[in-house]
């Protein structure tokens, strides 16, 4: 990295008194369903595994998800626009899209906000 690049690196080695977020991977959620509803880690794989499919199915049919405080899944379209590489500097043209969004619920949300800092 040269003197004229806009990047900066942090390092967080230095900072070691912050805690560092914690974070649940997939194998991590099913063992916390499985200990939590009292069945096997098969089952709970196998109840996320269609939790995840019957989402990704509905927002492929542009469809919406809406879990009741918990929030909502839903589609939503990226306008073109242009960008600019960052390399180069060049102008370059972004296509429309369409991707998938989550709008937390008011329970979730409140439950968010109320989490003291640890």
């Amino acid at each position: 990295m040269g003197a004229s690049s806009n990047f900066v690196y942090v390092s967080n080695t230095f900072n070691t008194n912050k805690p560092k977020p914690q974070s649940m991977n997939k194998a991590e959620l099913i063992d916390a369903m499985a200990a939590d509803a009292g069945i096997s880690k098969a089952a709970a794989k196998k109840a996320l595994d269609s939790f995840t499919e019957n989402i990704t199915k509905t927002l492929a049919d542009n469809g919406r998800v809406s879990l009741v405080g918990f929030g909502s899944f839903a589609v939503s379209e990226r306008a073109a626009r242009e960008g600019r590489n960052p390399q180069t500097g060049a102008t370059i043209k972004i296509a429309a899209k369409k991707v998938a969004r989550f709008k937390p619920g008011a329970e979730l949300n409140d439950r968010i906000k109320s989490t003291k800092k640890k």
